[in-house]
């Protein structure tokens, strides 16, 4: 029994199958007798008080705001090690993903808010759709085994990680509420100190960790999202070894972040914001222009945009097609990009926080709607595409 759990947890697929897994359990749960007992275990106040400062949050905003920091970290430590030394480190790699991400973030944006012009509620939500979820796009491409090539993998994850430096980016600008400056300027004085720490050639990673808490507890309480707490605190981790060891410090803790963050914080995340109650959902429900943008955003725009910035990007001259790869396997990831769920999800929460009443059922109902589209005809491309045999064009 244990041997087949390791072998589970060793597949790529293993992460988006139990991000899918606490999503059911999750609309399960809020739609049977129990859903009372989940709604109470989400809204259990939590706080951290010492002397005068404290935080006080029901559970559902410290897993939001709390473990999704951690969430975030870890895309930061995963960016500077590819600027350092990976995929990023090589312009010309790097130009094609960036490229198509940019599409993949614009089309799907303009789409919802063509549907949604004149709500100006609704309009809070035009970022949901540009939202790739990097743990259930690779797992439906890990499905095709070896039969997809390297370079196409990579392609796609070079692509969500600037999809979520883009949603970063986004969240800071679009999403962040009234400033206090005190804890703006407590922040900045965490940033110099891992600044400095970094300078002066510290390694240990304990005192990073407790200066990034105090950075984040800083950050919550500024009014920026506490998120981007995490990818600033990620970029002063050290890209150096300890004596005796074969790892840098950054690779070390990004090796032992990863299972933690793929098994338990991001399902735990899907399992607190998926549970949507189906009563009274019926298909003029899918219909509402929140639900109808979000789905047509994640299922047309990043098919559109993907595919059509990189057809212009290699048409032009700017960037290439990776190795082994044809058009038939690009518009097969290009689909995957559509799946924007955990990402969507926090978006919404975000956007949708002072919203109207319906609106965090309805960009739900479009997330699950555009991401199961998405995820199934892509599914189906690349399957045609390896069936064909080799690029498929």
């Amino acid at each position: 029994m244990l041997d087949k759990l390791k072998a589970f947890l060793s597949l790529e697929s293993a992460s988006g199958i139990l991000l899918l897994l606490a999503a059911i359990l999750a609309m399960i749960v809020e739609n049977s007798p129990a859903d009372i007992f989940y709604d109470a275990l989400l809204g259990i106040p939590v706080a951290i008080q010492v002397g005068e400062f404290a935080i006080a949050k029901p559970l559902l905003l410290w897993i939001n705001d709390g473990l999704m920091a951690v969430f975030f970290f870890l895309i930061g430590l995963e960016v500077k090690r590819e600027v350092l030394a990976g995929e990023f480190s090589e312009p010309s790699r790097v130009a094609l993903p960036i490229i198509a991400a940019v599409g993949g973030m614009a089309v799907p944006a303009l789409i919802y808010i063509s549907i949604n012009l004149g709500d100006s509620a609704a309009l809070k939500g035009w970022a949901i759709p540009s939202a790739t979820d990097i743990a259930f796009a690779l797992g439906v491409l890990a499905l095709m085994g070896s039969r997809i090539p390297t370079s196409l993998k990579l392609f796609l994850m070079t692509l969500a990680i600037v999809d979520d430096l883009g949603a970063i980016v986004i969240i800071v600008i679009f999403y962040t509420a009234d400033l206090s400056f005190p804890s703006l300027m407590i922040a900045t004085v965490a940033i110099f100190v891992l600044l400095a720490m970094n300078r002066m050639g510290v390694l240990r990673l304990a005192p990073y960790m407790l200066v990034g808490f105090v950075l984040w507890a800083a950050v919550l309480k500024s009014g920026v999202h506490a998120t981007l707490a995490g990818v600033v605190a990620a970029l002063f981790i050290p890209y150096r070894r300890l004596p005796g060891e074969r790892s840098t410090q950054l690779e070390i803790l990004e090796h032992d972040l990863h299972p933690a963050v793929a098994f338990g914080i991001l399902p735990l995340f899907a399992f607190a914001n998926a549970g949507i109650p189906f009563d009274g959902i019926s298909l003029d429900s899918f219909l509402h222009p929140v639900p109808l943008g979000i789905a047509a955003g994640l299922f047309f725009g990043n098919q559109l945009g993907v595919l059509g910035f990189s057809w212009l990007a290699v048409r032009f001259g700017v960037a290439r097609l990776p190795a082994d790869v044809g058009w038939l396997q690009l518009y097969g990831v290009a689909l995957l990009c559509g799946i924007g769920f955990t990402m969507s999800l926090f978006i919404g929460s975000l956007a949708f926080e002072q919203g109207g009443p319906d609106y965090a059922v309805d960009d739900r109902l479009g997330i699950l709607l555009g991401s199961l589209l998405s995820g199934l005809c892509g599914y189906l491309v690349l399957r045609f595409a390896v069936a064909k045999g080799g690029q498929g064009g």
